[in-house]
């Protein structure tokens, strides 16, 4: 049975002079308790891998732009997403710094060869607008080239998306005390610290700057073939579930998802002769 596509309301951004706790200045929700979310993130786990299923039986190209400050909450939510996906079918891509021979090439080249082939989906942890953000506000792009990028991405989206890429841009907005909290976490959380990059602490200077250039980046590419969609973000659970709602709402799809297997009887080799095996083959039991 086809799954309707829900009405979404399309997502504001306030001024960044508007935005002193947060983005878009909202008030905070009661944090949601951990069983309803993993109860909620089990169903929609579900409805992720009928999505899948019929993605790849359709033939459809999906990319899913992955956005926002430090610690908004990105990755927690992409691993969500890629939990219960087939691996074949679904990847995710973080580009490190440009290469010097990438510096040279078109800008968006480098993120042309991970595109999707039909049936697959990819997302971007962060994206080409690097350069609207990062590169513009640390001073890694010039004002030409920083200029050119908001002339040129709309039209580069369109392309994508007549070629027939479903394209679906989310912006995680995370206030400046749960950003710090989660800062301070990370520095001292041994299982977190590879998170926080010298850059990250750089850019913890740069609040005001990264809001007008966040506001600034809206204006120009949020267009009616590719919208940027707004995840509040302080509560992480959250997020992750509205998140993945959204996803599900905006592309229709039907549960194509193959019947049970019934296996056949194993046969059995009773009369099967295995040579010892060398103790030094077997992982010692420590638990």
């Amino acid at each position: 049975m086809a799954t309707k596509k829900k009405a979404h309301p399309k997502t504001t951004s306030k001024p960044a002079a508007q935005s002193a706790a947060g983005d878009n200045g909202s008030k905070p929700e009661p944090k949601l308790k951990r069983k309803a979310y993993e109860r909620e993130l089990a169903r929609l786990s579900l409805e992720l891998v009928k999505l899948q299923h019929w993605i790849k039986d359709s033939g459809l190209k999906v990319v899913l732009v992955f956005e926002g400050r430090d610690a908004a909450g990105k990755g927690g939510t992409i691993k969500r997403v890629m939990e219960p996906l087939n691996p074949r079918g679904a990847r995710v891509v973080a580009l490190g710094t440009p290469t010097e021979r990438e510096q040279t090439q078109w800008y968006y080249q480098r993120y042309v060869a991970h595109l999707p082939a039909a049936g697959e989906i990819v997302i971007f942890d962060r994206s080409w607008y690097n350069r609207a953000g990062v590169e513009r506000v640390m001073g890694f792009c010039t004002h030409e080239e920083y200029r050119e990028f908001l002339r040129s991405c709309p039209e580069f989206e369109r392309m994508l998306v007549r070629s027939g890429i479903v394209l679906l841009k989310y912006w995680f907005s995370v206030s400046d005390d749960e950003q710090e909290r989660r800062f301070l976490d990370r520095a001292t959380d041994p299982l977190k610290r590879w998170k926080l990059s010298p850059m990250d602490i750089q850019a913890r200077e740069h609040w005001v700057e990264y809001s007008r250039a966040k506001d600034e980046m809206f204006i120009h590419t949020d267009i009616e073939e590719a919208r940027w969609y707004t995840v509040e973000s302080d509560d992480k659970r959250r997020a992750r579930l509205n998140c993945i709602s959204h996803l599900l709402s905006s592309i229709p799809y039907q549960d194509v998802t193959p019947k049970p297997i019934t296996l056949p009887p194993r046969d059995q080799h009773d009369d099967d002769q295995r040579p010892p095996r060398p103790e030094h083959y077997i992982v010692l039991d420590q638990y």
